[in-house]
Formats: C-alpha cells, sequence, structure tokens
C-alpha cells in the first residue's frame, strides 16, 4: 500500500491511512491486533468475506484474519485501525457483516444541520461512521466532542478554527475540542467518530 495524502495521522490507540493499492496486488494473510474500518473511494478490494466496492465500507473485528487483494483499477481507500484491545467487545462479536453498502440506508436530516447517512454503528463502543453532506454556506454550530473523531472529505473543504480540510484530505479532532465547522462551497466527507458531541 502507497500512502497519497500527507495527513496521514498516528495517535494515541489509533492510525489513519489516505493509500492508494497497485492493480492485481495480493498481500500476504494476516490477523488483525485490532479491529479496522475501511472505506473505498475508487476501485474495490477482495478478501474471503467478499468485496468491497468503492462508495462503500468495510468492517474487520479484531482477531480478523484474511488474506487482501485487489484485480482491477488503482483503488484508494480511508482507513481507520483502533487499537489493541484486551477483549472483544460483544458489540464486536455481534458484527457478521463484514462490509456495508452505502445505499442501506437513506439519507436523513442532521440534528445540526446538513444531511447524514450512517454507515457503520457500534453502539457498545459508542463509535460510529457515516457520510454528511453540507450545501454551500453551511454551519455547524459551535460544540464539543466528547470523543475522538476522523473526518475525510470526499468532495468540496469544511474548514474550522484550525485550518481549512479541502478534497482528498483528513483531518483529526481529539476529545475534547471545542470548534465550530464551515464550508463555503459545499462538501461531502466521510466522519468517524467516537463518543457523541456537544452544543457549547
Amino acid at each position: 500500500m502507497v500512502p497519497t495524502s500527507p495527513h496521514n495521522t498516528t495517535l494515541a490507540g489509533k492510525v489513519t491511512r489516505n493509500e492508494r493499492i497497485e492493480p492485481r496486488a495480493q498481500f500476504p494473510r494476516h490477523r488483525h491486533v485490532g479491529d479496522a474500518l475501511v472505506f473505498v473511494i475508487e476501485g474495490a478490494l477482495s478478501d474471503e468475506c467478499g468485496t468491497i466496492t468503492a462508495g462503500n465500507m468495510g468492517y474487520r473485528p479484531q482477531g480478523c484474519i484474511h488474506t487482501l487483494s485487489t484485480t482491477h483499477g488503482r483503488p484508494r481507500c480511508a482507513s481507520s485501525l483502533a487499537a489493541r484491545s484486551r477483549r472483544r467487545s460483544a458489540a464486536m462479536r455481534r458484527h457478521r457483516r463484514s462490509w456495508r453498502s452505502t445505499s442501506c440506508h437513506g439519507w436523513r436530516e442532521g440534528r445540526a444541520c446538513g444531511r447524514r447517512k450512517l454507515i457503520w454503528e457500534d453502539a457498545a463502543g459508542e463509535r460510529v461512521a457515516f457520510l454528511a453532506r453540507f450545501e454551500p454556506g453551511t454551519t455547524l454550530p459551535r460544540h464539543r466532542h466528547m470523543g475522538d473523531e476522523l473526518m475525510f472529505v470526499i468532495d468540496g473543504a469544511a474548514a474550522d478554527e484550525s485550518g481549512v480540510v479541502a478534497t482528498g484530505n483528513m483531518n483529526y479532532r481529539p476529545n475534547g475540542r471545542v470548534h465550530t465547522v464551515t464550508t463555503q462551497q459545499g462538501a461531502t466527507v466521510l466522519a468517524v467518530v467516537w463518543g457523541r458531541m456537544e452544543l457549547v
């Protein structure tokens, strides 16, 4: 896997990468020592559980053993890997489906503003992954993160007090961060959120 973004991030307990994989790549059989979420931006990735196509998300739990491959194109993916945990949660054991199509759920109006589409959730671990669309000129009210947030911008650009995150880039907002998010031209993003948010 070849990283394509300078915004790869390593933080306490998590690693996130934006990667491009060569056509016909075959990765050795391996075991995950933490659970992983992968969103395929272009192309497709396959393993013993099936194929994850562009626009869909795959989940691999802690302890998963598989061989990863790609046949066509040059797949791009944004991945988030959780740290090794001492025991697998009951929620993880219940995840029998290894991938989730973004067409499984419809778009819904968000609680603050914008539209959201849920694509993965671990209620017991207070983790959620969703797609969000914001119209040009949108401003998300000032809020505090009660857990970490990783956001990959699929289209458009989003900004807060720390700067602008443009198309194809990923950012990290830590537990306790207070900020206001704006988008002048609109944006479509993939967000992986730990914990909840509260307005301040």
